[in-house]
């Protein structure tokens, strides 16, 4: 008998209007969260580290995973104070680990987390999901944001249709598609200003995929033994969506990519979080063929399901039901499992969390952070408990 996954559940901190008791009643026994109000690049001190801790812990729960310790955009741009920043990093890995906190998720998207032009894609059955809209994203790109060199990005018949959507929307709607996709970090009710993020890009003018890449690899040499002596296991999210957009680079959205991250710097401490629904939006991914490459590098599981649209469009499915096989990706991950007990390794519980839950029934009546509701999360953690099961007997035992 091997042990099942970590069932763990998003949990935004104190504000967060879906409560430790609620994720309690969900079978979830791990949290996962962050210090979301101390700014990025600022150190998590011990003692905020142990006050989110006891809090966690009060409620019969397990302070499982950190999501995020977000990377300052001058480690990323590679500026001159970036080894400021890197020691302050690897401060709050230390204190963290002096608390039992030992996996630490980030990203390395600049200046946008996650991104999706719809907040509010309402579905047949009623529910609500999350939605990127090439068409919304392509209009916003060209003809409000107004980047220089948007056009060669895009052909003349999207530019077309861009027009089109944007002639076609109210001047509510447009504000709304502004701020849904400058929203900042999650955790955070940050929006930045069409202004705002045109400075950022000028900051980024002289970093292309290749420069981005070679300063995630300066970051990791930096961090990744330090947080090898500690214990910890950093585990990198994937580009969501998992393509340049608005002329940023993105270089961790393929096999070849995260491939390429573990070869950089070899190390038990250099893994990754397997996001399903993040590598799912690029349809070259196999994703049961990269946890069967990959799958000794994995430390955290998101699983959620995207349904591809056209046009590059795509919007959160039902967890077992969209265009992401999450049989065969179950299955491969209850494979490595097997494979981490024949090595006799101890970190055989992958935590997983299921991830961008639709808005459904008394959803509609809370205030959460977008895809963070509290049934719709259960409902899909509910799936992939019982998927779990079931090819855990059919198959392995």
């Amino acid at each position: 008998m091997i042990a099942n996954l970590e069932q763990t559940f998003r949990w935004f901190g104190p504000a967060d209007e879906v409560t430790l008791n609620d994720i309690k009643q969900t079978g979830a026994t791990g949290i996962v969260t962050a210090l979301h109000h101390i700014p990025c690049g600022e150190i998590w001190t011990a003692e905020e580290i142990r006050k989110r801790k006891a809090i966690i812990e009060n409620a019969g729960l397990k302070w499982s995973v950190v999501e995020s310790v977000n990377i300052h955009e001058s480690i990323k741009i590679g500026e001159a104070n970036r080894d400021e920043y890197i020691e302050k990093y690897i401060v709050s890995l230390r204190n963290l680990a002096d608390n039992g906190i030992k996996i630490v998720c980030y990203n390395f998207m600049p200046v946008l987390d996650w991104t999706r032009t719809h907040l509010d894609y309402r579905l047949p059955n009623g529910a609500s999901s999350l939605r990127y809209d090439a068409i919304a994203l392509a209009a916003f790109d060209l003809f409000i944001l107004e980047r220089e060199g948007a056009k060669a990005d895009f052909s003349p018949a999207i530019q077309q249709k861009a027009l089109a959507y944007l002639e076609n929307i109210s001047l509510e709607e447009k504000n709304l598609l502004c701020n849904t996709i400058m929203a900042g970090l999650p955790g955070t009710d940050e929006v930045f200003t069409v202004a705002e993020f045109r400075g950022y890009l000028e900051r980024y003018a002289d970093v292309d995929a290749n420069k981005l890449k070679q300063n995630l690899y300066y970051f990791l040499r930096a961090i990744i033994p330090e947080a090898e002596k500690m214990g910890i296991k950093m585990c990198i999210h994937p580009d969501d969506p998992p393509f340049s957009i608005l002329g940023l680079p993105r270089v961790v959205s393929t096999k070849n990519d995260l491939l390429d991250l573990v070869n950089a710097v070899p190390s038990p401490s250099n893994g990754i979080t397997f996001c399903t629904g993040s590598l799912g939006a690029n349809l070259n991914n196999d994703l049961p063929k990269m946890i069967d490459q990959l799958g000794k590098h994995i430390h955290f599981l998101h699983l959620r399901n995207v349904q591809h649209e056209t046009d590059g469009s795509f919007h959160e499915g039902e967890h077992l039901s969209a265009s992401t096989d999450m049989f065969a990706v179950m299955k491969a991950v209850i494979r490595e499992q097997y494979r981490r007990l024949k090595d006799g390794r101890k970190d055989v519980a992958i935590p997983m969390r299921p991830d961008h839950g639709h808005k459904i029934l008394d959803d509609f009546n809370r205030n959460t952070y977008p895809g963070y509701s509290i049934i719709g999360r259960l409902k899909g953690l509910a799936e992939l408990r019982g998927l779990e099961m079931g090819i855990r007997r059919m198959f392995f035992e």
